[in-house]
């Protein structure tokens, strides 16, 4: 169904392919839509070819209130006047009050109060989800629009996204720019048609298989074209593109055709349309071939969306499926969790206890029409097994009542909720302990949807297409693949009406006021002081972990824990807590230790392991540092540096990063995000140090390698050699000053 071609392909009038071609790679690769793009949002005068890299202005952004406090935070420290572009921010994320009091709404006025100030657009709870409201109203073929959500994905619509840490907007908000190596770029090429059962989800699960493990479009574009696109709606379309983020490549883009056409129009925004097509002779990097039509239904087994099977595969061989499931998270989180998913097994077949269809990727309009044509005139029964649905917009949610799909819905048994991402990170719809969840959401990572394996909680959660979860509730929550049950869809096509959106969304884009003030509850706080970079460092090693990838999930937990996204000592306490519970104690106790060294008194440990490498502590900082194998996939969440940062981390070393964003998020605040090869044997334990002499010249006079020593807790001194590799001027500056908030602050 996924055939990977791994070399350089051209392709001739966007119909045929060829090995060679009259131009040459990189001649042709800017025949490509993903350049035609990106090169029109170069900034004048800072072009690929001045330093070899591209420096992009963004047409809009889009920000949630897990983010937007942190971002406008820093923005006004670092000297904001004004949004120079249009920025929504929805509220899409902590629309429930998880943790009490009064932090969520306190959030949300300091949003609306921002948006009067600087002229932003504030989009209020449970109006829509932050991608759907971009798609409907921000969205324009060839343009660009930048996120803080790792999920920022419009390429379906013409529209490339990328989704980054908080540090990235500011940026922008400044009038600097994004700046990337030219990337590579892949083409998917699709063919075919889907079966009736089969829907986006399905093929987003095989496509994230398929890349995912060997990076096979890792920080590279991907590009969609071939004769199945036409034969895919734009909800289904929508609903693969916004899951090329669990691929890790950089960004998508689609070509265009009438079925976009139609979209912007039924949006009232016609102009926002063009066609979007590769040039007569377009290079591509390599090639993914789908074939939609040999599509099967497909279930992603915890902990990740590549950990993928068909459904009819899982239903065949259960207990070897789920037997390794539990083998796995045992191995994950050690004695304190008792996985029984064994249990799930009835009469031979895999029985699941809850149902979801929501968010970005899962509640569009025909997710849910399908999923009402399944259910309707059936129950989802009165026993364990639960069902909830939620519209990602209020548009979408308008439109599913008039055409009698809610209706449907709730009859059957499923309860039906306003747009809110909660349930694809924690914040609603948690499953019980050792519960089995089918959802079409977007992730299910380890650590996001309510687990705490510290306090002996754990929940599964697999990722299926609405269909197939409707056809799961309806033969009473055994996981059953749609495409075994017939059925036909009647209910009426999309019809948008945004009155919703005219009566409540406040759009003062261009109508800046500097005489607002803005609104700050008590749980808004500055963040706190963070120091510039020292001649030498010296840094002890609060956490090692040997994970394969450990997500920004671990690195700082979802739910609950981002109702302080706006208190940077509150939410650092959650760092890593359930992946490394005593991290935070030990790098507070560092962070203390060198407090002590700033003010004269160099504590004994300090001293020691200074005297081991003939360093002084006058010019030597002393931070906490994480090891980690390949740390950062997920979120984009910039909390997943910040709170390290906030509790005294100087620098992370581990062999790559998972993700662009995740090392952005660390230079932008003042972590060296140093690698070491793969040959380098990393066997060190938490009390180890590293001591890196000369580093803050190495930084700035553009090295981008340095040798290193390892003081072990027993006193052996021993060499490591560290990389910090493809690091721009201003990146450099940056961690030289100890965070963007103090490079915008020496600059002014």
């Amino acid at each position: 169904m996924v055939e990977l071609t791994n070399h350089g392909i051209y392709l001739l009038d966007g119909k045929t392919f060829a090995d060679k071609a009259a131009l040459t790679p990189d001649e042709a690769r800017e025949n490509t839509i993903a350049y035609g793009i990106l090169r029109s949002h170069e900034k004048p005068g800072e072009g690929a070819g001045k330093d070899g890299k591209m420096h992009i202005v963004f047409d809009a952004m889009v920000s949630h209130d897990i983010t937007y406090v942190g971002i406008i935070q820093t923005a006004q420290a670092s000297g904001l006047e004004t949004f120079p572009l249009p920025y929504a921010m929805t509220n899409c994320h902590n629309s429930l009050c998880a943790v009490g009091g009064t932090i969520n709404e306190d959030d949300h006025v300091f949003g609306l109060s921002a948006a009067k100030k600087y002229g932003g657009i504030y989009v209020p709870a449970n109006q829509a989800v932050i991608h759907q409201y971009a798609r409907e109203a921000l969205t324009a073929c060839g343009n660009m629009i930048l996120g803080s959500d790792s999920h920022t994905r419009y390429g379906s619509l013409g529209n490339m996204g990328v989704g980054e840490g908080g540090g990235e907007l500011v940026k922008q908000l400044l009038r600097n720019t994004w700046d990337i190596n030219a990337p590579e770029v892949v083409l998917v090429w699709l063919e075919g048609k889907p079966r009736k059962g089969i829907g986006p989800h399905d093929v987003a699960i095989s496509l994230v298989k398929a890349v995912f493990e060997s990076g096979f479009v890792k920080n590279k574009v991907i590009e969609f074209a071939g004769p199945g696109v036409a034969n895919l709606p734009i909800d289904f379309r929508n609903g693969i593109d916004v899951m090329t983020t669990e691929t890790t490549c950089l960004s998508s883009i689609w070509i265009t055709d009438d079925e976009v056409k139609n979209y912007f129009e039924m949006h009232g925004r016609p102009e926002a349309y063009k066609k979007l097509e590769p040039g007569k002779i377009a290079y591509y990097d390599a090639m993914i071939t789908i074939d939609l039509g040999k599509q099967e239904s497909m279930i992603a087994l915890p902990y990740h969306p590549s950990n993928a099977v068909t459904i009819h595969e899982l239903q065949a061989n259960p207990e070897k499926v789920l037997k390794a499931i539990e083998e796995d998270t045992v191995k994950r989180f050690g004695d304190k969790v008792h996985p029984d998913l064994l249990s799930k097994i009835k009469n031979g077949k895999v029985v699941a206890d809850q149902g979801i269809i929501a968010g970005c990727s899962g509640g569009t309009y025909d997710n849910l029409s399908e999923a009402a044509t399944i259910l309707k005139g059936k129950s989802i029964g009165n026993d364990y097994f639960t069902m909830s649905a939620y519209p990602q917009s209020t548009p979408v949610y308008l439109a599913t009542t008039r055409n009698h799909i809610a209706e449907e819905l709730l009859e059957a048994g499923v309860v039906i909720k306003p747009a809110f991402c909660g349930p694809c990170f924690g914040a609603g719809d948690v499953p019980s302990n050792n519960g089995l969840s089918i959802r079409h959401t977007t992730r299910n990572f380890p650590n996001r949807e309510g687990s705490k394996p510290g306090q002996g909680q754990i929940s599964m959660v697999a990722l299926m297409d609405a269909r197939s979860i409707a056809a799961t509730a309806a033969n009473g929550g055994v996981i059953t693949a749609a495409t075994d049950i017939d059925y036909k869809d009647e209910h009426k096509p999309y019809e948008f009406d945004g009155r919703i959106y005219k009566s409540r969304v406040y759009n003062g884009y261009g109508k800046a006021d500097p005489s607002v003030e803005l609104r700050y509850g008590p749980n808004i706080k500055d963040w706190p002081k963070m120091y510039p970079m020292e001649e030498n460092m010296l840094l002890e090693l609060a956490a090692v972990i040997h994970d394969p990838v450990t997500t920004t999930d671990e690195l700082i937990p979802s739910g609950e824990t981002s109702s302080y996204r706006s208190n940077p000592l509150k939410l650092s306490e959650f760092a890593l807590s359930r992946r490394v519970p005593e991290y935070v104690g030990l790098s507070k106790c560092i962070q203390a230790q060198d407090l002590e060294r700033r003010e004269g008194k160099v504590p004994a440990n300090v001293a020691a392991a200074l005297a081991k490498v003939g360093a002084k502590a006058s010019d030597t900082s002393f931070g906490s540092c994480v090891f980690a194998n390949r740390p950062g996939d997920g979120s984009a969440r910039e909390q997943a540096a910040s709170c390290q940062k906030v509790l005294g981390g100087d620098a992370n070393v581990c062999y790559e990063y998972a993700t662009k964003r995740y090392r952005s998020n660390c230079i932008n605040w003042g972590i060296v995000p140093f690698t070491i090869s793969p040959e380098t044997s990393f066997d060190y334990a938490p009390g180890d140090c590293i001591f890196v002499p000369g580093i803050r010249q190495a930084i700035l006079s553009g090295k981008e390698e340095i040798d290193a020593k390892v003081i072990t807790a027993s006193g052996d001194v021993k060499a490591l050699h560290l990389f910090f590799q493809n690091l721009t001027a201003d990146e450099r500056q940056i961690l030289a000053d100890g965070c963007l908030m103090n490079y915008y602050k020496n600059k002014r």
